[in-house]
């Protein structure tokens, strides 16, 4: 069979994946939107996984291309939350109640994203239900490196005095303040500019998620205010305890210092 745009793509399978609960319209935008969530976060994977090769790679210009292309991907994902606003409260309320235990917390590739990132808690396995695709491949992150990990590992090749601690770290945790590791970058940013434009772009990287997270938290609090969650969570009280929490805390420590 001749390869064609619609079998490449699985056009006609990908048209039958809307499947709403309900008659209302604005259900149709809804599951679309977050459809298209998880397919940015499957590329985002990608794309980070191959970052932390190239690092632990050595290899600088690529791993910097690389995260050109997680940035961009992330803003357009930032920008997606002004699609979903365009839902007023009572389009939501119309079909909400259909969503029954459905949240977004139960994403397992967003919690795949954090973990790679470095803000790994193991609580969130409990998520999932046992024998899961989410919980397995949640468990795998869980005992693998981070991007902060692969990063200390680029900086050792270059010659930095990276602390033991960071390279012996258990990655099970997440990626806690070092004043070891401040130093070392402190020289970096120095000396190097080479492998302080990528921290820079790791800043952006860190920021980029950050800024995810309190468009998120708006769109919510505009949406159902201060209503508890789909899936029994407590909704936007919730959502603001994961704000301002850097998953390089090092790399924003340091811009008092230089």
């Amino acid at each position: 069979m001749t390869l064609t745009y619609t079998s490449y793509l699985k056009i006609d399978e990908l048209l039958t994946l809307q499947e709403p609960e309900s008659d209302e319209h604005d259900e149709v935008l809804f599951i679309i939107i977050h459809q298209v969530y998880e397919l940015w976060f499957k590329q985002l994977l990608h794309e980070l996984d191959r970052l932390c090769r190239l690092l632990r790679e050595g290899e600088a210009p690529p791993a910097l291309h690389a995260l050109k292309r997680i940035l961009t991907i992330l803003k357009l994902a930032v920008a997606q939350t002004d699609i979903l606003e365009t839902m007023t409260p009572l389009e939501f309320v119309s079909f909400r109640d259909r969503l029954e235990t459905a949240s977004g917390s139960q994403s397992f590739q967003f919690r795949e994203l954090e973990f790679l990132l470095g803000l790994k808690q193991s609580s969130f396995l409990e998520d999932f239900d046992p024998d899961s695709e989410g919980r397995n491949r949640l468990k795998k992150r869980l005992v693998e490196p981070t991007v902060w990990d692969a990063l200390g590992s680029y900086l050792l090749r270059r010659g930095y005095a990276v602390p033991t601690d960071l390279l012996q770290r258990d990655v099970t945790q997440q990626v806690k303040p070092s004043t070891g590791m401040q130093a070392v970058l402190l020289r970096v940013y120095r000396e190097d500019p080479e492998a302080m434009e990528l921290c820079e772009r790791l800043v952006d990287l860190d920021e980029g998620v950050q800024e995810w997270r309190y468009r998120h938290v708006k769109m919510v609090e505009r949406t159902i205010g201060a209503k508890q969650g789909t899936g029994g969570s407590s909704g936007v009280r919730f959502l603001r305890r994961t704000l301002f929490n850097p998953a390089f805390p090092d790399l924003w420590a340091i811009r008092s210092e230089l």
